[in-house]
């Protein structure tokens, strides 16, 4: 059983955390869901069209043909998470190419003339100048090693929206193996009248 005492310590350590009191940082607790896009549920307006947004989402709704409420709200919500993956290949893309241009950078401030290995290596591979596996892997590097670990956050939200996805698209795939037997038990009532 909790003591009064620690009832009271707990009451008094409640009142020093109540959140945010200035306006600013009740501004700044306000964007806390949007702080870097990969949870936000489905368009964030600086950044991605809303018209492409529900163009996704009205193709994904004809494509299921969803007959009730549920299919109808899970279908919507499959259409917002691969939305959200979408986005977040995107941001990895984004990542890439920024590391790629101060990999890039670096290399030119560190000798006058380009690199020919790399215009070898694409005469040789037929590969694009400059896009080699190794310099893929010192981009990946860099990334992995950033203090706030990026491609680990993103990976990790990847993974949980993928796997909201395969759960939605079970639950749709179960709704649609019932349809059949729903079908012919309407039937057979509506033959059957008793």
């Amino acid at each position: 059983m909790t003591s009064y005492r620690q009832i009271e310590a707990n009451r008094r350590n409640a009142l020093k955390s109540t959140g945010p009191r200035t306006e600013a940082g009740k501004e700044i607790s306000r964007r806390n869901a949007v702080r870097h896009g990969l949870t936000a549920e489905t368009v964030i307006t600086a950044l991605e069209d809303a018209e492409d947004y529900q163009a996704f989402e009205a193709a994904m709704t004809a494509d299921y043909d969803a007959q009730s409420t549920v299919e109808r709200e899970l279908v919507l919500r499959l259409a917002s998470i691969l939305w959200r993956l979408r986005r977040a290949t995107t941001i990895e893309t984004g990542l890439f190419k920024i590391q790629a241009e101060h990999l890039r950078g670096h290399q030119q401030s560190r000798q006058l003339f380009p690199d020919s290995s790399g215009v070898v290596h694409a005469l040789l591979h037929g590969t694009k100048a400059g896009g080699s596996a190794i310099e893929f892997a010192q981009c990946f590097l860099r990334l992995a090693n950033l203090p706030n670990f990026p491609i680990d956050r993103l990976s990790r939200y990847e993974s949980s929206l993928s796997s909201q996805a395969r759960q939605i698209l079970f639950a749709l795939d179960a709704l649609d193996r019932r349809k059949p037997q729903e079908r012919a038990h309407r039937s057979r009532c509506d033959k059957d009248p008793e």
